[in-house]
């Protein structure tokens, strides 16, 4: 499977890694997530050199993951520091190991070379962990399709109108709206623009009744698969200061060719206290992506499975050139790594 190496995948929620740690597949290949004694989160191969046992059945002396099969012992970096039959340590013991950092939240690691590991370009997403002013919720979903689909859902909000008529559904917004991409470096923008419409569900109460707002949906693309989606309103024709902004995470990885964890986020600025409000937001999110989107992206990609993309010939509409330019981006990015860049 080509991927970009030199990039920052997300592994799961800080909270995910416990006293026992969390075993998730990512690129292919099954990986320990653990922390050390000073709290920081560290990675290696879930995969003992010996005989190939899981390190995540062993047990911990200190910073040493002791391999519960024969008892060879490794640190952080995957170097064997432990015989227990000799002081000698046989040559092809060690493990591969990963950068990882902990940030707002979230758990990235780096798909490279741990040396280049640079943490300057994990994407902002400080608005996920709760603060004064916003309380997020989060949820998980393994989704069996290539990351890919999920991007071109995402970068696609038209879908909406479609597929969330159960939730998320807009009336036709949608159609009135203007939908404009734009590139900055090597980040994506694909962004709604409906002015003067009557308030859709998550827009009600900001403007009294038979008055009209200006809606936005706006969604920033970081490879390999890293969004933030602003939704927001404001009174027709007045700052949008005015009104209100919510950004919710949508972030993708891939665990192979054919699997994705996609991890996701949905923040409010009111209730924020309220259990209630949680039990409502995580239950109308699930719907929306459990038992909306993801039959539907997972069927789509059933249909292609196996397949290059471009040579089955996919049509445009226009509304999806989100998806497109995530799509060459990417594949450019990884391309220049390959040669070298």
């Amino acid at each position: 499977m080509k991927h970009l190496h030199h990039c920052w995948y997300m592994v799961g929620w800080a909270d995910e890694i416990g006293a026992t740690g969390l075993v998730r597949e990512i690129l292919g290949q099954r990986i320990f997530f653990y922390r050390l004694s000073d709290g920081q989160p560290a990675a290696l191969l879930d995969r003992c050199p010996h005989r190939f046992a899981p390190l995540s059945l062993g047990e911990r002396d200190g910073d040493v993951l002791v391999c519960g099969y024969h008892g060879l012992g490794f640190d952080k970096a995957g170097k064997c520091v432990r015989n227990p039959f000799s002081e000698r340590i046989p040559a092809g013991t060690d493990v591969p190991s990963w950068s990882v950092v902990e940030r707002d939240d979230i758990i990235w690691l780096w798909g490279g070379d741990a040396g280049k590991a640079n943490p300057a370009l994990i994407p902002d997403f400080s608005f996920v962990p709760d603060s004064e002013t916003l309380r997020s919720v989060r949820g998980y979903t393994l989704m069996k399709a290539h990351y890919e689909y999920g991007t071109d859902n995402l970068m696609d909000l038209s879908h909406i109108e479609f597929v969330h008529r159960g939730t998320f559904a807009g009336q036709g917004i949608i159609f009135e709206g203007q939908h404009s991409v734009r590139q900055d470096g090597n980040t994506l923008h694909s962004d709604w623009w409906m002015p003067g419409i009557a308030p859709p569900m998550v827009a009600q109460g900001l403007v009294p009744e038979g008055e009209t707002v200006d809606h936005w949906l706006r969604m920033r693309w970081n490879a390999p698969a890293s969004m933030r989606l602003d939704v927001g309103a404001c009174p027709h024709g007045a700052p949008e200061s005015d009104g209100f902004d919510i950004p919710q995470a949508h972030i993708l990885t891939p665990a192979n060719a054919h699997e994705t964890h996609y991890f996701w986020t949905a923040s409010r600025n009111h209730d924020l206290d309220s259990p209630e409000v949680d039990a409502y937001m995580l239950g109308l999110f699930r719907e929306a992506f459990d038992v909306e989107d993801k039959p539907m992206i997972e069927a789509a990609y059933n249909n292609v499975r196996g397949k290059d993309f471009w040579a089955e010939k996919p049509v445009s509409l226009g509304i999806d050139q989100g998806g497109t330019r995530a799509r060459r981006l990417l594949e450019s990015l990884i391309a220049k790594e390959a040669a070298g860049g």
